[in-house]
């Protein structure tokens, strides 16, 4: 406990000291973090450092080795204590709402009647962990740090080939006879005095409150007169100072309350989600809403935001499948198409530059505004307990005058002929395929058809296109087929990393699959019922936590759904027929109108 406190205070997030040396204050890294992996017999205590691309690493060890060196003087401040405190038992917290999974309450107590012959020793844990003193943390620091250490520095990897695997795969799976209803909360709605609507869905396993206030914008808001990228960089600027709180007075807060904040972007949404103690809700919704009506966009914090911004698109056009999502979109939609941006949302190297601090007032005034928001509840909490705190936070939050600005998802044609697009990477030791067209919106009538469908061909690891591509023929790591959600039409996409002397065959392949699965291989009954157990039966382990919860809420309203929709799905996937996927192929798979992006 000691040690994970130490290691929280030094490398646990953007108010730990190694963060706020490395990272923020001196710009020489990308990120800085402390952890601690315990073991039965010996556990590893350690600092890892990733220094930007153009940085000096002897320099930023040299740094990384001051912050140690200071922490081992001197100790943790009370304050820092605290925060650690309330972080790492708000995580505890959070993992005993779910059954499995690591930090689940069958983890704990495994764990506890494991190592401790007490499978609640994790309530133990919890008691000292608020015992602790500073003098404790830094006891305990030096005992471990100061006893010697092994550096490791990890350069690019080298070129590694695969062994023959002996691993009898025949034997089947024990049988499971029936799949169990699943159960969803029920859902309460109401409106704040300013017409902001709200939606709830009380689960008390923990005390946790998760709320997402969802903006409709996303990447898809870039092409209504704004740069491409902006949604995403506004979006990350919003926790970067406010009017009245700097970017590490809001992480500090946050950290002392048990919180965390994020704010993140897709195609259509942009939204802003803060998980919080029950307890602490009160001024942890306080922050949030100050982030949200009161960003700064402080124009020091832009300009290191977009030093780290154009450091990450530069890694992305390394990383193939990054470049090739980058490449895809703007051909698949065509020019002036809210879709025809690349998919990462992080726009380009020209676009951010050149944004100015007025854009992202812009955009905030633009689009993050009231009658353009839903609040979005899951947890430990009640409407009656909610209103009046979301009425004190966001009530008096009025709408700019101005109109929204409208999206433009209109529908595409695809193309009647593919292209190919061929990117050259020398010395690449695979090649990348990615293939895509517009396929009908996440939202559409048969969605469930459509998914199964692409099970069968391509979207789960026992599907056709990776059966032939890995488990056959040894050229992939893994080959699937998967869509892009979006409230318009969505892209379906082919992905293929292979070997680069099998590029052509796997192409071959590819397509034979693609074919053949809409005409003289459609799928089989044993496909089909295999794909139907698996999504029935894995429905209740999907919805398990709040955080479940409220994803499938916010879905819903993306996509026009009931809020009860997860309760539809066992239906829906057990009423399927083989005629139902083989008309979601013939509507879906068009093999002859795929944009093919190779890289290698």
């Amino acid at each position: 406990v000691l040690l994970t406190l130490a290691a929280d205070i030094l490398g646990g997030g953007k108010t730990s000291r190694l963060y706020q040396r490395l990272v923020y204050d001196l710009e020489l890294a990308t990120a800085a973090r402390a952890s601690l992996q315990e073991q039965e017999l010996l556990s590893f205590w350690s600092v890892t450092v990733d220094p930007k691309k153009d940085a000096d690493p002897a320099r930023a060890e040299a740094e990384m080795e001051k912050v140690v060196a200071e922490f081992l003087a001197k100790g943790p401040t009370p304050a820092e204590l605290k925060r650690a405190k309330a972080s790492i038992e708000a995580g505890v917290l959070r993992g005993l709402e779910k059954v499995g999974g690591f930090g689940g309450k069958a983890t704990a107590l495994a764990e506890g009647a494991l190592y401790a012959d007490d499978p609640g020793f994790v309530l133990k844990q919890l008691q000292w962990l608020n015992a602790a003193t500073p003098a404790e943390v830094l006891a305990a620091a030096r005992e471990v740090m100061n006893a010697g250490y092994y550096q490791l520095s990890v350069l690019p990897f080298p070129d590694y080939s695969t062994a023959a695997s002996g691993v009898d795969r025949k034997a089947g799976l024990p049988a499971v006879t029936s799949s169990p209803d699943l159960t969803f909360p029920a859902i309460e709605e109401a409106t704040l005095k300013n017409g902001m609507k709200v939606v709830l869905a009380n689960r008390p396993t923990v005390p946790v409150v998760n709320i997402s206030m969802q903006f409709d914008a996303g990447y898809a808001a870039d092409s209504a007169g704004a740069g491409l990228g902006t949604a995403s960089f506004a979006g990350a600027m919003l926790d970067e100072g406010t009017k009245r709180r700097t970017a590490l007075a809001i992480a500090s807060e946050l950290e002392s309350l048990g919180a965390t904040l994020n704010v993140n972007s897709n195609l259509d949404m942009t939204g802003v989600a803060l998980s919080a103690l029950k307890d602490n809700l009160g001024a942890s919704l306080d922050i949030m809403a100050d982030v949200v009506r009161n960003p700064a966009f402080d124009q020091s914090e832009i300009d290191k935001l977009r030093a780290r911004w154009l450091a990450g698109i530069e890694q992305e056009k390394a990383e193939p499948v990054q470049l090739a999502l980058r490449l895809l979109p703007p051909v698949m939609y065509g020019e002036g198409h809210a879709y025809g941006v690349p998919f990462t949302g992080s726009g380009t190297p020209a676009s951010i530059k050149a944004l100015t601090r007025g854009d992202l007032t812009k955009f905030h005034a633009t689009w993050l505004r009231p009658d353009n928001a839903t609040i979005f509840i899951a947890g430990d909490a009640t409407m009656a307990e909610m209103k009046p705190l979301l009425e004190r936070a966001f009530g008096d939050w009025r709408a700019p005058s101005g109109a929204l600005p409208k999206k433009n998802i209109a529908a595409v044609a695809r193309p009647a002929k593919g292209r190919v697009i061929l990117v050259d990477k020398p010395g690449s030791p695979q090649s990348l395929i990615l293939a895509g067209h517009v396929a009908p919106p996440s939202g559409a009538p048969n969605a469930i058809a459509i998914s199964a469908m692409n099970d069968i061909l391509g979207g789960q690891f026992t599907a056709r296109v990776n059966m032939n591509l890995r488990e056959d023929k040894g050229w992939a790591y893994g080959a699937f087929t998967f869509f892009q959600d979006a409230r318009g039409q969505r892209p379906y996409l082919v992905y293929a990393p292979v070997q680069t002397d099998k590029t052509r065959e796997s192409l071959s392949e590819l397509l034979k699959e693609l074919n053949g699965f809409k005409t003289t291989k459609p799928a089989t009954a044993e496909e089909l019922k295999r794909t139907i157990d698996n999504n029935t039966r894995s429905l209740p382990g999907s919805f398990e936590t709040s955080g479940d919860i409220l994803g499938s809420l916010t879905n819903s309203n993306r996509f026009g759904r009931p809020w009860n929709y997860p309760e539809t799905l066992k239906g829906q996937y057990e009423a399927l027929s083989l005629a139902d996927v083989k008309s979601a192929a013939a509507e879906v798979v068009h093999p002859d109108s795929l944009v093919w992006v190779i890289v290698g």
